[in-house]
């Protein structure tokens, strides 16, 4: 498990992380979203022993991560800005990597270049954006290690290596509990992936939720009510969001499931339905009540 505790980081003036406080599970996608300049670099860089933290501490299983080779040997870095040797091929920097992660495996990582169409001699200088997006995910993911750090992973691949991607991240969290650690400023890339999502805004956690968890207790409900009756009047609903189109009004609502059911039912509507939210509308709602605007963060 990887725990921040009252992590801080300052570039002169200028807080970077603000703060913050996070658990991350072992075995779960964890979706760091936030704007450019929110601070999800220098977090991950503080996770990775980059950066060492101004004030608090950043953990893996209880042992800090800064100057700790035993613990730096636990995870792969994917950055943003990735790195590869300047006139270096693929093949060389898979040498690189069994020279520094025992467990690499070259025949899976040879493999995986052949299904992605990238030439394992061809200088990696000469790779498109995308392709070196590619590259970085199958070094990470066959140093087999316990943790991938993944810093704008999905921006610069075309939806078909998105799925791709996230097919094996899935396959290798099922085979050996990996726990990939994203982050991004597009929400919806995490849409289909994530077992749990924090919002990091200004340097700090404005919000971080389980799914499972907020799904259950989140409900959308489109309906039609009994002439004269408005969404507001429902009782036994607490009601975080109404609209109306003419006769249909659709309600975000907060309560288990059958909570919510028995208390429509109970109004005798001449129609009603539960529709799942999707990831954007449950962090819309829960910003919302919090007071902010994720729309103009995130999206």
């Amino acid at each position: 498990m990887i725990e921040a505790k009252n992590l801080t980081k300052k570039f002169d003036s200028i807080v970077a992380v603000d703060h913050i406080d996070a658990r991350i599970k072992d075995g779960c996608v964890f979706g760091l979203i936030g704007t450019n300049g929110a601070g999800k670099s220098t977090f991950l860089r503080m996770a990775c022993g980059v950066l060492k933290p101004d004030e608090g501490t950043i953990q893996i299983d209880g042992e800090d991560v800064y100057e700790n080779t035993k613990v730096k040997g636990r995870f792969f870095y994917i950055s943003d800005d990735q790195f590869f040797f300047g006139n270096g091929t693929p093949q060389e920097m898979m040498t690189f990597y069994k020279s520094i992660y025992p467990s690499f495996d070259v025949q899976r990582a040879c493999g995986l270049l052949e299904s992605f169409s990238l030439d394992k001699r061809r200088k990696v200088s000469t790779f498109s954006k995308g392709m070196k997006k590619q590259l970085s995910v199958i070094l990470g993911l066959c140093a087999n290690t316990e943790y991938l750090f993944c810093d704008e992973t999905f921006d610069g691949l075309d939806p078909v290596m998105r799925q791709a991607v996230k097919s094996l991240f899935a396959n290798d969290m099922a085979e050996r509990n990996l726990t990939p650690i994203i982050a991004s400023h597009n929400l919806r890339e995490l849409e289909d992936i994530c077992d749990h999502v924090g919002i990091l805004h200004k340097g700090g956690i404005l919000l971080s939720k389980d799914l499972d968890d907020m799904k259950l207790n989140l409900h959308k409900i489109q309906c039609v009510l009994r002439p004269g009756m408005e969404a507001g009047e429902i009782p036994g609903l607490e009601i975080l969001k109404t609209e109306r189109r003419g006769s249909l009004s659709t309600i975000t609502v907060r309560g288990t499931r059958e909570e919510v059911e028995a208390a429509m039912r109970s109004c005798e509507p001449v129609f009603f339905e539960a529709i799942p939210l999707s990831l954007e509308e449950i962090f819309i709602s829960e910003t919302e009540v919090a007071g902010y605007d994720v729309k103009k963060l995130i999206f």
